[in-house]
């Protein structure tokens, strides 16, 4: 009875240790986690002074930060669209400049 009562006792440590290596593992984890957020982000600051959880203030964040990148790629796009539309024209006017310069050489 003893020897059964010592091995459940070992058991029960060896399990509650594994849990506890792998509370520390998730720890590191998250602390690299942040580290790496901080790296990009330096301006955000990781106190908790008005209640909110970090995760929530770190989602909006990059929300923002995609929001505000997806609004720089569409005025880009717009920007390049309407340069190629300004291209276009200007081929065409070099194509009818050409015609003509054609069509005056053929006439002379």
């Amino acid at each position: 009875m003893k020897r059964c009562s010592t091995a459940l006792l070992f058991g029960l440590l060896s399990l509650t240790s594994q849990l506890a290596h792998a509370d520390i593992v998730d720890d590191a984890i998250g602390n690299i986690q942040q580290a790496i957020n901080d790296a990009y982000n330096p301006s955000s600051s990781r106190s908790n002074d008005d209640g909110n959880d970090g995760y929530s203030r770190s989602s909006q964040s990059d929300n923002r930060r995609y929001d505000d990148r997806r609004r720089q790629l569409v005025d880009r796009r717009q920007r390049l669209d309407e340069r190629q539309r300004q291209l276009d024209d200007d081929r065409r006017r070099l194509e009818e400049d050409e015609r003509r310069l054609e069509d005056d050489y053929d006439r002379g």
